[in-house]
């Protein structure tokens, strides 16, 4: 048996800890150095922390990691927040692990054209688990940075970690402690937003965030949009050797941005194996034989069934905003936009968005 290590991720079940589950796996040397660094077991704020702050920062993402450090740095008590991973979607599910596959995507396509260059490599095989390995094992390397021990113990700052809500314009209450402050920064971040589509409930998908957590390469993968998130692991996925294809409602791939880039970057894929259904809807899933993904498409009025082995999820993100209290603080929010930002002073002067001026406008 594996012994369990008593302030360690280290030989533990993943969904056994006080109902919490950290969305990380397989649990191996590398996750578990993560999740001591990120989401440490039986963590404690400062034994001398404060009750009043100069800042309460919600969400320790690189926005909220960023405001906390550059106060502290100038002498602000400040203390964070953090209910799941310490370092956001950068540091656990978005450009650290995605820059790092795409790394290794980018040595498949040099090694598959090294021909032109003289250098013949007659088979180029893909390890993916290896690959996933290595992400793994850099993405642990990197999360010492934004962990737990070195916000608190090294640059000054409270760490709280558990579900934070406002109670009040200048309180938050985090695991029944109320945290007052003269300003906060809301940096709660987004989460993968999920389509109704008939039948979506019925299927596994995967979203940008349990992407990650995969072994084994899907010799087919249906990617839903055509955005940078789906993209870039679609094309990643596509030299590593799985059948991609990529549904797109609209006339062009990356909607909102510059057409030629795009037809550029469309073109690119399409050598390096993608393969791209426009003008297409998803009608319905269904469960197929042996847990694949049956999608029932229509393009440009023509009916036709889309199997994979996997479903990538990627149609955009939603704010978070749910569930934290702004009601109380008196901070407007919109579900699909987030908060309602004013470049001159809001209602709430107190209240900071991550960053203020920069995030989405009402």
């Amino acid at each position: 048996m594996t012994e369990v290590h008593p302030e360690t991720w280290q030989g533990r079940e993943l969904t056994t800890l006080a109902g919490y589950h950290p969305g990380v796996a397989p649990l191996d040397e590398h996750n578990v150095k993560l999740l001591d660094n990120v989401h440490p077991i039986g963590w404690k704020p400062s034994a001398s922390r404060r009750k009043r702050y100069n800042m309460v920062v919600l969400g320790a993402g690189a926005g909220g990691l960023v405001s906390a450090a550059g106060s502290a740095g100038v002498g602000a008590k400040v203390a964070i927040v953090e209910k799941h991973l310490m370092g956001g979607d950068c540091l656990n599910v978005g450009c650290v692990p995605s820059k790092a596959i795409l790394r290794c995507a980018h040595v498949v396509r040099e090694a598959k054209n090294a021909a032109e260059f003289g250098v013949d490599i007659p088979n180029v095989h893909v390890n993916f688990g290896k690959v996933m390995e290595r992400m793994r094992t850099l993405r642990a390397n990197f999360s010492p940075t934004d962990s737990c021990d070195r916000f608190q113990n090294k640059l000054g700052v409270d760490v709280f970690q558990g579900h934070g809500a406002f109670t009040s314009p200048s309180t938050v209450e985090v695991n029944g402690e109320t945290l007052s402050f003269a300003t906060a920064v809301i940096a709660t971040g987004a989460n993968a937003r999920v389509p109704d589509t008939p039948g979506i409930n019925a299927v596994p998908y995967l979203t940008n965030v349990s992407f990650w957590n995969q072994t084994q390469l899907p010799e087919r993968l249906l990617v839903m949009g055509s955005g940078p998130i789906g993209l870039e692991l679609a094309q990643a996925m596509a030299l590593f050797g799985s059948q991609v294809t990529v549904i797109e409602r609209g006339n062009r791939i990356m909607g909102r941005e510059d057409p030629d880039a795009a037809a550029v970057v469309h073109k690119q894929m399409e050598r390096d194996g993608v393969h791209f259904m426009l003008n297409t809807t998803i009608d319905e899933f269904k469960l197929g034989t042996g847990d694949t993904v049956a999608a029932h498409v229509t393009q440009r009025g023509i009916k036709s069934l889309v199997v994979s082995d996997a479903l990538l999820v990627a149609v955009g993100r939603v704010p978070h905003v749910e569930g934290i209290g702004l009601e109380a603080a008196g901070v407007q929010y919109d579900l699909n936009k987030g908060i309602k930002v004013q470049l001159q002073p809001c209602n709430c002067p107190a209240m900071l968005s991550c960053c203020h001026a920069m995030c989405m406008q009402a």
